[in-house]
C-alpha cells in the first residue's frame, strides 16, 4: 500500500515537473501571448459582415483551433501542480483563465452568440498576465474598488445636496436644467467635468449674482477636491500592487547569497577566523627559534656548563 502510494506521488511530482518545465519556458509565454493577440485581431476581423459571410466555416474552423490551444494551455498548467494541486486555486490568474476555457463549453454559452463573443473578448484581458505593468494596474484597479465605492458614495450625497439646492433657486428660471431633481443632476453630473461651466455660469449670474457662489464652491469640491481624492485613492492602490508584485517575485526569485545578510554575517565570521589563523600563525613563527640560532646557542650552554 505503501509502496504504490510513493509510486503514485512519484507519478505525480515527475508529470508536474515536466509540465513546469514547459508552462515556465519563455518560448510557452511568448506563444500564448501570440495566441491572444491573433486570437484578438481575429474577433476584430469578424465584426466586418463581408468578411463573416465569405469566410464564416473557415472562422469557425480557426475559433476551434483557439479553443482547443487555449484548452492545451490551462491543462499544461493544471499539470504543472499536480504534485500541490491547491497552489493553482490559490491564483486568481489561473482562476480567470481556467473560467474562461470552461464556459466555452457550456451550452448556454455556446448557443448565445453574444455571451460567446463576450467570453472571447474575455481572452484579451489574459495578456495581462504576460505584461507586468498591465497587471499591476490591473491590480491596482481591484485593490482601489473599496475606496473608489466610499468616493463615490460621497459624490453622490455631494450631487444630491447641490441638486436640491440648485432646483430651489433656479427652477423657475432656470427650467430646462433645473426644472426637476433629474435635470438638475444631469446638469451638475456634466458640471463636473467643466463641460458647459461658462454657459452655466453666466445663465447663473443673469437670475442672480450670489450664483456665483453656488457654481464655485460646486466645483471647487467636485471638479478639485473630490477628484484628488480619488486620485490619491488610486495612486495608493497602484503602489501597494507594485509592492505585492515585488513580493511575488521575490517569493518565486529568492535572494541570491551576496544579498542575504545571514550569508554575508557567515562570510565576515569566517574571514575574522582566518585573520585569527592567519595571526595564530604569525605569533608562533615569532616564538619558535629558528633552527641555525639553535645549533648555535646549544653549544654554547653546554660549553659554559
Amino acid at each position: 500500500m505503501a509502496d504504490g502510494e510513493t509510486t503514485h506521488l512519484g507519478a505525480r511530482h515527475a508529470l508536474a515537473e515536466r509540465c513546469r518545465a514547459t508552462t515556465e519556458a519563455r518560448w510557452f509565454a511568448v506563444a500564448v501571448f501570440a495566441l491572444i493577440l491573433t486570437n484578438a485581431a481575429i474577433l476584430g476581423v469578424e465584426t466586418y459582415v463581408g468578411v463573416v459571410h465569405r469566410w464564416h466555416g473557415e472562422l469557425k474552423l480557426v475559433e476551434h483551433g483557439f479553443l482547443a490551444l487555449f484548452t492545451l494551455e490551462i491543462l499544461l498548467r493544471i499539470g504543472a501542480h499536480a504534485d500541490r494541486p491547491r497552489d493553482f486555486f490559490r491564483d486568481p490568474w489561473n482562476l480567470f483563465d481556467l473560467a474562461v476555457v470552461l464556459c466555452a463549453f457550456l451550452p448556454v454559452v455556446r448557443e448565445n452568440a453574444t455571451v460567446l463573443r463576450l467570453l472571447r473578448l474575455a481572452r484579451v484581458l489574459r495578456a495581462a498576465r504576460f505584461l507586468p505593468q498591465l497587471r499591476i494596474v490591473l491590480v491596482a484597479v481591484g485593490r482601489s474598488l473599496p475606496g473608489t465605492v466610499s468616493f463615490l458614495f460621497v459624490g453622490a450625497l455631494l450631487l444630491y445636496v447641490y441638486a436640491m439646492v440648485g432646483w430651489v433657486f433656479f427652477a423657475d428660471d432656470d427650467p430646462e436644467h433645473f426644472g426637476s431633481i433629474g435635470r438638475a443632476i444631469l446638469t451638475l453630473f456634466l458640471l463636473m467635468t467643466l463641460d458647459g461651466l461658462g454657459d452655466a455660469v453666466r445663465a447663473g449670474l443673469a437670475i442672480s449674482r450670489w450664483s456665483i457662489v453656488y457654481y464655485a464652491s460646486y466645483v471647487l469640491l467636485a471638479s478639485f477636491v473630490l477628484v484628488n481624492v480619488l486620485i490619491g485613492v488610486v495612486i495608493t492602490s497602484l503602489d501597494e500592487a507594485r509592492d505585492m508584485e515585488k513580493d511575488e517575485a521575490d517569493a518565486h526569485d529568492p535572494a541570491t547569497p551576496a544579498d542575504d545578510p545571514e550569508h554575508q554575517l557567515r562570510e565576515r565570521i569566517s574571514a575574522a577566523r582566518r585573520a585569527l589563523d592567519e595571526l595564530e600563525e604569525s605569533l608562533q613563527s615569532f616564538s619558535t627559534p629558528h633552527p641555525r640560532e639553535a645549533e648555535t646557542t646549544g653549544p654554547r650552554v653546554s660549553g659554559h656548563t
